[in-house]
């Protein structure tokens, strides 16, 4: 049977699965068309001027703004769970110097339920607690692997400061400028979810076989880990200091133009306007910059965004969500190969509202195939190959 005749049967095939539903949820929404992104119905920027990521993850996962008291409940057991394992800490401690963080959170995400998997799924107390436990140890091995790397022994958290400047505070045992953490905590509120992506794909697929969050997370991680999906804002950076000078803008773009080169940090398969978290990072990127000094790299993102959208506006291509958080990451002193951790550290949220979907109405996901293959080969022995 050929393609064609595989066709005749009814299924319509879609390369990457491109437009085709895949769940029904009322988790996020996006309009491309109009740049809008909304959480459980509330736009992106009330949350990034309003909420916090606690409060905005307390959103994503259960469905609703919480009360003063919830929020400060979920707080409080957040703080409690920073800390992990020593038998964890050990593990990492094996990992090569040189390997990605990526692939090291990856690992020490599915080591967790080696010590809290109980696969009580039926179970809200389980549910709740595995969450807690993902939101609240995330931050903490990575910020212990970067440590750890270095030769170092990883930063205890601290109970006092919080999530964000926490976080920091364990990747230099410094305490940040309050700018600072407030800065990284909107960047964790715009990345925390963003309807069925391709890790956000892999969490519900995984979930739905019933396995435990660990290993949910951890293949969302692995997904995420990849260049076209979660790498795109490191490439960012080294894209801009390869092109070094505003001067050397409009001739990187019109040779990339001519050799139909991607420009990293354009463009999005849903968004045919501007990004509306690229619009929020800018603006964070700018405070930034006039609190703690203007660099040469953002006056090129400035003027490469303006050659861009002059060439390219037409075909709805404009900065997407990874052309300014690189620049915001990278002036608050965080390493280039953090950012994709950091991207997870926030997605996490957003892949355990869609895990405890998934587990409302579970179905397995078996998609079927176009076979392209022939039939009714022969076996031909070993001799004779």
């Amino acid at each position: 049977m050929t393609v064609a005749d595989e066709l005749k049967t009814g299924f319509e095939f879609k390369p990457g699965l491109e437009g085709v539903p895949v769940t029904l949820s009322s988790i996020s929404f996006v309009d491309g068309k109009k740049g809008v992104l909304e959480y459980r119905n509330i736009p992106i920027e009330e949350l990034a001027l309003k909420s916090t990521f606690l409060e905005t993850s307390y959103l994503l996962i259960w469905g609703e703004l919480p009360t003063q008291d919830e929020l400060d409940a979920f707080e409080k057991e957040i703080r409690y769970h920073r800390r992990i394992k020593y038998r964890i800490r050990d593990m990492m401690k094996c990992f090569p110097e040189s390997g990605h963080p990526m692939d090291a959170l990856q690992a020490s995400a599915a080591a967790l339920g080696l010590f809290y998997s109980r696969r009580a799924l039926d179970d809200p107390a389980y549910i709740r607690a595995a969450a807690v436990r993902l939101l609240a140890k995330i931050p903490t091995m990575v910020a212990a692997f970067q440590m750890m790397r270095k030769g170092n022994d990883p930063i205890q958290p601290r109970d006092d400061l919080d999530y964000s400047a926490n976080f920091l505070y364990m990747l230099t045992e410094q305490e940040p400028d309050p700018l600072e953490a407030q800065v990284l905590d909107v960047c964790l509120t715009l990345h925390a979810e963003h309807t069925i992506n391709a890790s956000t794909f892999s969490a519900r697929v995984t979930a739905s076989t019933l396995t435990d969050p660990y290993a949910v997370v951890a293949s969302a991680v692995g997904t995420l880990a990849g260049p076209l999906h979660g790498g795109a804002n490191e490439e960012v950076i080294d894209m801009l200091e390869s092109i070094g000078s505003v001067e050397n803008v409009r001739p990187y773009i019109e040779n990339c133009l001519k050799t139909k080169s991607k420009i990293m940090g354009f463009g999005h398969r849903v968004y045919k306007v501007k990004d509306p978290r690229a619009i929020i990072l800018q603006s964070l990127a700018e405070q930034l910059f006039e609190k703690f000094g203007r660099d040469n790299y953002y006056d090129i993102a400035v003027e490469l965004e303006r050659v861009v959208e002059e060439k390219l506006a037409y075909k709805g291509i404009y900065a997407n969500v990874d052309f300014y958080s690189g620049l915001v990451y990278r002036k608050l002193g965080i390493p280039t190969d953090l950012f994709t951790p950091i991207f997870a550290i926030s997605r996490v949220a957003g892949w355990l509202a869609h895990w405890k979907e998934q587990l409302g109405e579970n179905r397995i996901y078996r998609p079927t195939q176009i076979y392209t293959g022939t039939h009714n080969a022969p076996y031909i022995p070993i001799a004779e190959r």
